[in-house]
C-alpha cells in the first residue's frame, strides 16, 4: 500500500433509518447531510446555513433548543439586501418581511424536528471568530461588511470547552437519548495562512478531544485525518486545492457508513442511493417507449421497497 490508512475504532453508536440526524456546521457538515438525505435518512442539515466557528454553531443550537424566533431587530440592511448575523447569506433577501418569515419558518421546523432527533453531527471549521464592534457578539457571517466593523480573534481550547459543557448539559436535560458526533472540517482556511490554519485546526481538535472525554455520549469521527493523511494527494481536492473533491467526499462518506451503520442499514442504503441516482437521471429522449419502461421499473422498485420497509412510505 502506498498510503497510510486512518484506523477508526468500532463505535457502539449505530445509526439506523429510524433515527433522525441533525447536521450543523461547516461545508463538510453540508456534504454529510446531503449524503444522508440522498440515501433517504431522516436528515436535517444546517438550518442556519453553513456555520464555521464553534460559537455560532452553539448559538444556532440554543435557538433550536428554545424554539427562539428572530424579530426585525435581529436583521440589518446592507445596500438593498436584508441579512442576519446569525445566518449565512443563504437567508438574505430584498424583502425584510420575507427574510424574517423564511428564517423563522426554518427555525420552527428544525426545532420541531429536534424533538425526535437521536444524533447531532457537529463540524467545526475554524477557531477564528468575528465580533461585531457595536454588539460585542460573535457573528456567523460578516456578509462582506467593512472589516472595521468587527474584531477578529482566535478562540482558545478552554473557550470552546466551557461553552460546550453548558450546551451539552442543556441538550441532555431536554433530550436524554441524544448522541453527538463531532468532527473537524478537513477544509483548510488558507486565507489565514498555513501556520494559522494549522493552529486553528489544532485548537478545534484539542477542544473536541476534551469534550469527548468529558461526555460519554460524544463521539469523534476523523474526517480531518482521513483527508489530510490517508488521502494525502492533490487529486483529492477541487481546483482551489482546499476543498475535497467529490471522490474524497465519497470516500469519507464510505468510512462514515462503515463506522456508524450496521450491515443491514448499509445494505438498504446502497439500494436507496441507487434509486436516488435513477430518479435524478435526465433522459435525452423522455418521450420514448424506453424511457416509459425505465419509469415503470423505478416505480416497481419503489413499491417493492415500501413493501419490504414500510417506514419508507413517505420518504421515497
Amino acid at each position: 500500500m502506498f498510503r497510510t490508512e486512518v484506523k477508526i475504532n468500532p463505535s457502539h453508536l449505530k445509526i439506523g433509518y429510524e433515527d433522525a440526524v441533525l447536521s450543523v456546521g461547516s461545508c463538510f457538515s453540508e456534504n454529510i447531510g446531503n449524503k444522508l438525505s440522498n440515501a433517504y435518512f431522516l436528515a436535517d442539515t444546517n438550518p442556519f446555513g453553513v456555520l464555521f466557528n464553534p460559537i455560532s454553531i452553539k448559538n444556532s443550537l440554543n435557538y433550536l433548543l428554545g424554539s427562539h424566533l428572530l424579530s426585525e431587530n435581529n436583521l440589518f440592511q446592507h445596500g438593498s439586501i436584508w441579512k442576519s448575523f446569525t445566518h449565512s447569506s443563504l437567508f438574505a433577501g430584498t424583502s425584510k418581511e420575507e427574510v424574517l418569515k423564511n428564517i423563522n419558518a426554518r427555525i420552527a421546523l428544525s426545532s420541531e424536528k429536534l424533538k425526535n432527533t437521536r444524533v447531532i453531527l457537529l463540524t467545526f471549521g475554524t477557531a477564528w471568530v468575528y465580533e461585531h464592534v457595536k454588539t460585542c457578539e460573535v457573528v456567523a457571517n460578516c456578509h462582506k461588511l467593512p472589516a472595521a466593523e468587527f474584531n477578529r480573534k482566535r478562540l482558545c481550547v478552554d473557550d470552546i470547552v466551557s461553552e460546550y459543557i453548558a450546551l451539552f448539559h442543556r441538550i441532555k436535560s431536554q433530550y436524554t437519548d441524544i448522541q453527538i458526533i463531532m468532527t473537524v472540517s478537513p477544509i483548510r482556511h488558507w486565507k489565514d495562512g498555513a501556520h494559522e490554519n494549522n493552529i486553528s485546526k489544532s485548537i478545534l481538535l484539542l477542544a473536541v478531544d476534551k469534550l469527548q472525554k468529558l461526555f460519554p455520549f460524544v463521539h469523534y469521527f476523523p474526517a480531518y485525518e482521513i483527508l489530510l493523511d490517508e488521502l494525502r494527494d492533490y487529486r483529492f481536492y477541487v481546483s482551489d486545492m482546499c476543498h475535497p473533491s467529490p471522490e474524497a467526499v465519497d470516500y469519507i462518506w464510505k468510512r462514515f457508513c462503515e463506522t456508524y451503520f450496521t450491515h443491514k442499514t448499509n445494505h438498504l442504503r446502497i439500494k436507496l442511493e441507487n434509486l436516488n441516482q435513477q430518479l435524478n437521471h435526465r433522459p435525452l429522449f423522455p418521450d420514448t417507449i424506453e424511457h416509459s419502461y425505465f419509469l415503470y421499473q423505478i416505480e416497481k422498485q419503489k413499491t417493492e421497497l415500501k413493501k419490504e420497509y414500510p417506514f419508507l412510505e413517505h420518504r421515497i
